[in-house]
């Protein structure tokens, strides 16, 4: 199982949000880079990388923080927020970046993700807010379940699904670990969890559960309620 500890990038700062709200964010560095590289030193491969504004926008806004980071780490990186077409794919894959998360396009046009995943490393992100698809930046939820969703990407050749409990994400109230299991059942390709984790019990109950490929880390760490560190230890002694 991989920890993809995670970076969200508001204004050019490195905040999380509380239940997906844009007006929740909670600001903990200037310096995304810097904290990439905290990540590296700990003990992380992957770094995972949200463009916030560009979620919402529907197009990337925090480019200059983003190609700092990728200067400034060997994490490899996968990115997601507001990409929504090939040119922008390209443009990240040309910069470093190695894997684009496609959350929106993807519930919106799923044959667009299939044949951008046959070109390039794709990752599909599925956000859900009661079992049904959340997309434009969790703004506006749809009338789609998510497990419906991700058996659109069986067989599909995309990388691996990231899937998020909207109403776990930055509450640090534990790990949607049943909608994970949900989503790799349906899809069967590597599902990686993300909302709500804690601590490191959260990551014991995920290395326990048979079919969970990854975790993504964020407020758990910048609250300081996980010792990330142990927690990229206990991965490597599994």
């Amino acid at each position: 199982m991989e920890i993809l500890p995670a970076i969200d990038l508001k204004d050019g700062k490195c905040v999380r949000l509380t239940k997906g709200l844009m007006e929740s964010a909670k600001i903990y560095s200037d310096e995304p880079a810097e904290i990439a590289k905290r990540f590296e030193q700990m003990g992380a491969r992957w770094l995972h990388l949200v463009d916030l504004n560009g979620a919402f926008a529907g197009e990337p806004k925090n480019l200059k923080q983003i190609e700092k980071i990728r200067k400034n780490t060997n994490l490899k990186i996968e990115l997601g927020g507001g990409i929504r077409d090939e040119e922008t794919i390209k443009r990240y894959i040309d910069l470093g970046i190695n894997r684009v998360i496609l959350g929106s396009i993807a519930a919106k046009n799923p044959s667009f993700v299939k044949d951008m995943a046959a070109k390039y490393p794709v990752a599909v992100g599925i956000d859900a807010i009661d079992g049904y698809v959340a997309v434009e930046g969790w703004a506006e939820t749809s009338t789609m379940k998510a497990t419906d969703l991700a058996k659109e990407f069986a067989k599909s050749g995309v990388e691996a699904i990231i899937c998020t409990d909207v109403s776990k994400d930055g509450t640090l109230s534990g790990v949607n670990k049943d909608f994970t299991l949900s989503i790799a059942k349906a899809s069967g390709v590597p599902t990686i969890a993300s909302g709500g984790v804690k601590d490191l019990q959260d990551i014991i109950t995920l290395l326990r559960t048979r079919g969970i490929a990854g975790v993504i880390v964020g407020k758990a760490f910048y609250e300081g309620t996980l010792d990330l560190r142990k927690a990229f230890e206990l991965v490597e002694r599994r």
